[in-house]
């Protein structure tokens, strides 16, 4: 038998989860099979991989049908078939939850991408899915925009488990944890117990890497006279998103080094994990599982669409590498400050955080018109 360099990973802290999700791998046995013989041991969903799942599948139309028929709005048509899908996927993982003590086992369901900016909204919808979905290994996905960190502060306090997503920068890293940890102490301030609540920080890779590879490639488009300068620009590229993520990493360790944490940490609080996102390898010259190779470390998660499941089976090479070549990832994002290199990369996590709620918008509106369509179709003239 071959080797299934899933199960590796796990023996070095990190937890793999899928991310994806529709009603044909819940049926036809797939996700059972991935999660009791292949390693993965959490779901997470976003608004494109609904619309992948739903647009155009006749597997969800008899419950299209019953949501026509009830007199149902398409967004509650929606809901309607995402939160079935989310609970179903919940069940399935519910014996991973309970073998793990709750470390794994969740299913993630993003808040609808356009209240990103709204502060109450985002607290209002994640309680309503927290309270219809009913599953205690749910997650809910908020954004972690300006707005959406107070709403994670709150949820948290009100006792919801939570997926910080869109997170680009390490100082949005950063405040999400501290909005962890304030959820937390609000919680204990109240005399509640804090054991039973998880949290991971989605933080993005590989649109980094496209983006900062896309301005690196315009320069050397443009012409670069110094074969030096040459070299520095092709230094940089499809390396900035693993060095950025190797730093988040360090500060994630000096925040459960802190006094705050380890108080939390003594009435049973769980750590917030890194979980690695956007982890498909979008340029063909790369590794297709670069982003998984050198991100293996202790309490972290990466979340894998399926071909990158496959090829990590088949060709990951494991070993824990989160912890090294700390130096040169701060030496190489330091690099772009160099004015033959000149790229600003609080300006690009800035356009990068802009690009993935307008990513994650553009499907969700696509899905609410193809349902639209669907709906007026199977409605009775």
């Amino acid at each position: 038998m071959a080797t299934n360099h899933l199960l590796e990973i796990k023996q070095y802290g990190q937890s793999i989860w899928m991310d994806n999700l529709s009603r044909d791998i819940i049926q036809s046995g797939e996700l059972k099979n991935l999660v009791e013989n292949q390693g993965i041991c959490g779901i997470t969903s976003n608004p494109a991989i609904f619309e992948k799942a739903i647009a155009g599948n006749v597997i969800y139309d008899a419950d299209i049908e019953a949501g026509v028929r009830a007199g149902l709005p398409t967004y509650k048509i929606y809901e309607s078939l995402a939160f079935a899908d989310i609970r179903n996927a919940c069940d399935i993982l519910r014996p991973v939850y309970e073998a793990s003590n709750r470390l794994d086992g969740y299913v993630s369901i993003e808040v609808p991408p356009t209240i990103a900016h709204d502060t109450e909204a985002t607290i209002n919808e994640a309680r309503r899915y927290f309270q219809e979905i009913v599953r205690e290994n749910l997650m809910i996905k908020i954004p972690g925009t300006e707005a959406g960190l107070p709403a994670v502060e709150q949820v948290i306090a009100e006792g919801m488990n939570v997926n910080i997503t869109l997170l680009f920068s390490v100082e949005s890293y950063i405040n999400t944890a501290w909005a962890y940890i304030r959820g937390l102490e609000k919680r204990v301030s109240e005399g509640k117990d804090i054991s039973n609540i998880a949290s991971v920080a989605s933080f993005f890779l590989s649109r980094i890497d496209s983006n900062i590879d896309g301005k690196i490639d315009a320069k050397l488009k443009k012409g670069v006279d110094d074969i030096a300068i040459e070299a520095k620009l092709k230094a940089v590229k499809g390396k900035l998103a693993i060095a950025n993520a190797k730093i988040a990493y360090q500060e994630y360790k000096k925040i459960i080094e802190s006094d705050r944490w380890q108080a939390l940490a003594a009435k049973g609080a769980q750590v917030q994990r890194l979980l690695w996102a956007s982890t498909s390898t979008k340029d063909p010259n790369y590794s297709d599982v670069m982003y998984v190779d050198e991100l293996i470390g202790p309490d972290t998660v990466n979340t894998l669409p399926p071909a990158t499941i496959t090829a990590c089976a088949d060709h990951c090479n494991v070993a824990n590498r989160v912890d090294t070549g700390i130096e040169e990832a701060y030496n190489l994002i330091e690099s772009l400050k160099d004015p033959d290199i000149n790229i600003d990369i609080d300006v690009v996590m800035d356009e990068l955080l802009v690009e993935g709620i307008d990513k994650f918008v553009q499907p969700f509106e696509s899905l609410m018109n193809s349902l639209e369509d669907k709906v007026k179709l199977l409605s009775p003239v």
